[in-house]
């Protein structure tokens, strides 16, 4: 893809309990971003981890960590961004890329494969909302049926009576 290394800065955000669990989190993540052939680590931090001070939210922590890459080429970056979901990517160097034509449809078709998996995801969400809602509205008719059969029985009983 391109002949120089390909040097960028990466940002990996947490949400979650307990604050420990957090920075052990992050942790793995850049070990398993170390193991990723192609790929080696110059800086990286992690932040420790803060409560989110947001009304209704209780503890709850967020942290994050700044990973500084080099990587042998941008392909190897977009495996990143598409396995580990970075919050932030910025590309350090160099200041300009070259492509082959070969290499961006690779590119898209990873980008096109990761698509359609979400589109098949959320397909799948939306069927399985609308059965649920189905459910519930036939459970909801139920139930106001049996309400009136039972306030229906009282107010004969109570004509009978008054026969």
């Amino acid at each position: 893809m391109t002949e120089n290394k390909i040097k960028a800065l990466f940002v990996f955000e947490i949400l979650g309990r307990p604050p420990e669990h957090i920075k052990e989190t992050l942790s793995d993540l850049i070990d398993k971003l170390e193991k990723i052939p192609g790929i080696s680590i110059d800086n990286k931090t992690i932040h420790d981890a803060k409560p989110v001070e947001k009304e209704g939210v209780e503890n709850l922590f967020t942290s994050f960590a700044e990973v500084e890459v080099n990587a042998d080429e941008l392909n190897n970056l977009l495996l990143i961004v598409f396995h580990m979901l970075p919050a932030h990517v910025e590309i350090l160097e160099p200041r300009e890329l070259r492509f082959k034509n070969f290499d961006i449809s690779s590119m898209l078709s990873e980008l096109t494969v990761k698509l359609h998996k979400y589109d098949e995801i959320a397909k799948g969400l939306v069927i399985e909302r609308n059965t649920l809602m189905k459910k519930l509205q036939e459970a909801e008719e139920k139930i106001n049926g049996f309400e009136s059969e039972i306030k229906g029985g009282k107010k004969t009983e109570k004509v009978k009576k008054d026969t």
